[in-house]
């Protein structure tokens, strides 16, 4: 895997991933930032949020069940002192789907969590990271 970030001018950097994406970077306006893009650290919590998701739901449907949506919303603390780590995450899934079946979401998010989402398991080695769900009928 490859990636290259770019410095464009304050606290702005552009970041090119090897698969030909790119996404902005910048800082808050104390820091020389102008907020036009996400913070370095917000990256880090939706790269997690992202990969869980993306675990889920394809653990869901390798499973044939009727998932329609998947939403991931998550909160973090982090270290009052540098470097200010994560500490504490907490991901709160949405699941939306006809029918689907209560344990193999759980089942689902559970080895998103300890067997397939490498973002959380790196992140649980400074971070607690806990999770809940919520399963919501398709139409409702």
């Amino acid at each position: 895997m490859e990636a290259r970030i770019k410095w464009v001018e304050g606290a702005t950097f552009v970041g090119e991933s090897g698969s030909g994406h790119a996404v902005v970077m910048d800082g808050p306006p104390d820091m020389g930032g102008r907020n036009l893009g996400v913070r370095p650290m917000e990256m880090v919590l939706l790269g997690m949020g992202g990969c869980t998701a993306f675990d889920v739901v394809h653990i869901l449907k390798k499973a044939r069940q009727p998932v329609t949506d998947c939403v991931v919303e998550l909160n973090a603390d982090r270290a009052e002192a540098e470097p200010k780590v994560f500490t504490r995450i907490h991901a709160h899934f949405i699941v939306t789907g006809a029918g689907l079946k209560e344990a193999q979401v759980a089942r689902a998010i559970q080895l998103s969590a300890e067997k397939y989402c490498s973002a959380s398991i790196m992140l649980g080695a400074t971070a607690e990271i806990t999770h809940d769900y919520e399963i919501r009928a398709a139409g409702a």
